[in-house]
This record gives structure tokens, sequence and C-alpha cells, in this order.
């Protein structure tokens, strides 16, 4: 995949069918807590009370079609506010063609310029049968630090997870 095809930008209401294509596999929302959208309405009432919203939220695109995307949101609170934790999902049909570890990388840049001021590390958070994203975060240069028994609650479930972080002094790979 030629990485320059590959671009980070603002979600728009217009994405609502790219996005959709997406939103609405289980198999890309089966390890996010959000259920899959099924519905071309509840797609733009998600872009456009959540989603546009966020802060920090970025759509993956390949030729500037939404494939995927990349949230990262900072803790809040005084105390934790060095802190960020990251998610990310991309189509199935892009699965295993470097896409995500290119816009991780692209993600990483960014928030770390963005929010240099405050932000010194990043988390992720990944089911222990989440291989995939495991290998997108270590091909990066996340450290996986440990697990987290029975820590994260998504579908009805409390899972095992394991914690990664990426900091502003590391170098990405």
């Amino acid at each position: 995949m030629d990485s320059s095809r590959i671009s980070l930008r603002p979600f728009k209401l217009l994405d609502v069918d790219d996005f959709l294509k997406w939103a609405s596999d289980d198999r890309v929302t089966r390890y996010i807590r959000w259920n899959s959208i099924t519905t071309k309405e509840y797609a733009l009432t998600y872009l456009e009370h959540v989603v546009i919203p966020h802060p920090w939220r970025q759509s993956i695109c390949l030729d500037d079609r939404s494939i995927g995307y990349i949230s990262i949101k900072p803790e809040s609170g005084d105390d934790d506010r060095c802190r960020a934790r990251i998610g990310y999902a991309v189509a199935a049909e892009y699965w295993g063609q470097g896409i995500m570890t290119v816009a991780l990388k692209l993600a990483i840049s960014k928030v770390f310029e963005d929010m240099r001021e405050l932000l010194i590390r990043l988390e992720a958070l990944v089911e222990v049968e989440n291989k995939g994203s495991q290998r997108v975060l270590e091909k990066v240069g996340f450290q996986k630090e440990g697990l987290l028994r029975k820590y994260g609650f998504c579908k009805g479930e409390i899972r095992d997870m394991f914690v990664y972080s990426f900091l502003s002094t590391d170098k990405i790979m």
C-alpha cells in the first residue's frame, strides 16, 4: 500500500456512507465499546453528536474516503492530564495491509504536536484476544506494560486487557 494515499482528517457529515460501510461490520466493532451502526439515519446522528464534536477523533482516509478512525481522549482531572487513551478501528477489507500502522504513526506525531504542552503518555487498552491490534501497536513502538485482569467492560462482558504505552520521548518505529 502506498502510504501517501493514507491520511487523517476530521470527520464530515458527508462521510456517512463510507462510515456506515465499516461501522456496521460486527468484525470491525467487535472490540469497540459501541455497537455496530446499522442505519444511515443513526450513522448521521452518531457522526453529528458524538464523532464530530469529539476533541480528537480523526477519520482514517484512503484517497480521502473514510475507512476507519483514530480517537485520542485525554484523561480528565489536573493530575491525569499528561495521559490520553487511544482507540482505533479500520474496515475489515483493509486489515493486514499496513494501513493502521501508517495511520497510527501519523496520529502519534500529530497528537504529541497538538498537545505538546500537556501530553506525555498515550495508553492503549487491548483485549487479550485481539492479536491484530497488539501487533499493530508493537510495530509502531508501543510498549506492552502488563495484563489487567477483568479490567474492561465491553459488549456485556468484563474482559482481560493488555495495557500498552507510548511516551512523547519514544521513537516511532
